[in-house]
C-alpha cells in the first residue's frame, strides 16, 4: 500500500518548502513537486509535516503498575501527541534489571501503536547481564532516588556500569552530575553519557562544560522549561516530579541552553500517576506529559520562543543520532516514515477529559495552546487523525551501534 501526503510545507535545511510526500512499504519514497499517483491520499492542507517526534524519556508503568499506565494507553497517548517513537524506563515492578524482565517487557511492549525501545536497569551486581542484553536503547543509572528504588551510589559500581555500557542514560541531580562526570574522567572512560532531565542552571553547567563535554549530552523537559516552583504554590502535589521544579533563573537558563545548544534533547520524563495517589498525603513524585510536549513547544513556537527547527533538532534528529536509532527522526527519502501532520493555527485548551494517558490529569490543564498536532503516521500507518486513535501496532527500533 502507497500513501500520498500532498500540499505539504515541509523544513529542508531551515528553509519552507511546498512540497508532496510519497510513501511506500512504511518509508518516505519521494519528497516532491510532482504528484504521483498513490493507494490512498492524505490533504495536508498547507500544514507542516515534520519528522514524528522521539521521546526518550518515558515511564509506560507495565509491568506491574498499569493501573497508572500500560503501552497501550500510554502510545496511545503518544500518538496523538505527535510522538512515534518512546523509549521506556526501567523502573517498572519487577524492573527491567535482568534478562528475563527485559524478555518479558519486550512482549508487553508489542501491543504499542507507535515505535518503542526498552532502556535496561542497572544494579550493583547485573553487570554480566548489562553485557549480554540485545537491542536495548542504554543503560540507565539512578545515583538520585525515584520511583522503583534502583539507587546506585557505590562509585566504583558506578564506574563499572559506565565502562560497561556503550551509552547511561543518568538520574543525577544537583552534585551527582557532577559526581558521574567526576567517575568517567578519572577513569579515562570512552562512553557516552546522557544526563537526564536536567533541571538547573548548576546541572546544564556541570554537563556540559567540562573536557568530556562531547561526550556527554543533556536532556531537559517540558516541565522544567514551561513550570517553576510557584507552581508548586498553585498545583501542589501535581506540580511535584523528580527532579522538582527550580526558581525562575534555572528555567530561563534551560532556554538559554537551548539557545547555545547545550541542551541536546528535550524529552517528557512522561511519569503517571492517579489523581487519588496524588491526592494522598505521601504522593508520588511525577507527572504526564506525552500529550502536551509537542503542543507547548508549538505554543512556544508562536510566540517567538523557540524555532521549528529547534523543534525537530531537539525531539527528532537529536535523539536518533545520539541514540545510533536506524531510519528515525529525519524525514528524508529511505527513512522510515514516521511523520506528523501539525497545525500552527489551532488554538486549543488542555482539557483532562480528552486525554488518553491512563491518569487523565496533566499539570497544564486549562492552558489555551495554540499550535497542535492533528495526524500521526507511524511506519506508513496513520495511527492517529483529528480525535481518532487506529490500533495498529508498531514495533522495536533498531540501533546502528
Amino acid at each position: 500500500m502507497s500513501l500520498l501526503i500532498k500540499n505539504c510545507r515541509v523544513l529542508i535545511k531551515d528553509k519552507v518548502y511546498a512540497k508532496n510526500i510519497l510513501i511506500r512499504k512504511g518509508r518516505i519514497a519521494k519528497v516532491t513537486n510532482k504528484e504521483p499517483k498513490a493507494d490512498s491520499v492524505i490533504d495536508a492542507k498547507n500544514n507542516f509535516v515534520l519528522p514524528g517526534l522521539i521521546d526518550c524519556h518515558v515511564h509506560f508503568r507495565e509491568p506491574g503498575l498499569t493501573h497508572k499506565e500500560d503501552f497501550m494507553t500510554g502510545s496511545m497517548a503518544a500518538a496523538k501527541g505527535g510522538i512515534t517513537t518512546i523509549f521506556d524506563m526501567p523502573n517498572t515492578l519487577p524492573p527491567t534489571t535482568t534478562l528475563a524482565a527485559l524478555d518479558e517487557k519486550r512482549k508487553l511492549a508489542a501491543k504499542s501503536i507507535v515505535n518503542f525501545g526498552l532502556v535496561f536497569g542497572a544494579t550493583t551486581n547485573n553487570l554480566a547481564d548489562i553485557k549480554k542484553a540485545k537491542n536495548v536503547a542504554a543503560v540507565k543509572l539512578y545515583m538520585d532516588e525515584t520511583t522503583g528504588g534502583l539507587k546506585v551510589d557505590d562509585l566504583e559500581a558506578i564506574c563499572d556500569i559506565f565502562r560497561m555500557s556503550k551509552i547511561t542514560i543518568v538520574h543525577a541531580e544537583d552534585y551527582n552530575v557532577q559526581n558521574a562526570i567526576n567517575v568517567m574522567i578519572k577513569n579515562k572512560i570512552k562512553n557516552r553519557l546522557h544526563v537526564a532531565h536536567v533541571s538547573s542552571a548548576q546541572e546544564l553547567k556541570y554537563a556540559k562544560q567540562n573536557k568530556l563535554s562531547r561526550q556527554i549530552t543533556a536532556e531537559v523537559t517540558p516541565q522544567h522549561l514551561f513550570m517553576n516552583k510557584k507552581d508548586i504554590q498553585v498545583l501542589g502535589a501535581f506540580a511535584e516530579m523528580n527532579p522538582r521544579l527550580k526558581t525562575e533563573q534555572d528555567q530561563k537558563a534551560l532556554w538559554e541552553g537551548i539557545k547555545n545548544r547545550e541542551v541536546d534533547i528535550i524529552a517528557t520524563d512522561h511519569a503517571p500517576h492517579l489523581k487519588e495517589e496524588k491526592e494522598m498525603a505521601n504522593y508520588p513524585f511525577g507527572v504526564p506529559g506525552v500529550e502536551t510536549m509537542l503542543p507547548l513547544l508549538l505554543d512556544a513556537f508562536n510566540s517567538n520562543k523557540i524555532t521549528l527547527t529547534e523543534i525537530v533538532r531537539l525531539c527528532c534528529e537529536n535523539p536518533a543520532k545520539i541514540f545510533k536509532i536506524k531510519n528515525k527522526g529525519f524525514l528524508k527519502e529511505g527513512f522510515d516514515a514516521d511523520l506528523i501532520i501539525v497545525d500552527l493555527d489551532k488554538r486549543q485548551a488542555v482539557r483532562n477529559e480528552d486525554l488518553l494517558t491512563k491518569c487523565k490529569w496533566s499539570p497544564f490543564e486549562g492552558k489555551i495552546l495554540k499550535g497542535w498536532p492533528v495526524t500521526t503516521i507511524v511506519n506508513g500507518n496513520i495511527v492517529y487523525d483529528n480525535g481518532e486513535i487506529f490500533d495498529i501496532k508498531a514495533g522495536e527500533v533498531q540501533y546502528g551501534r
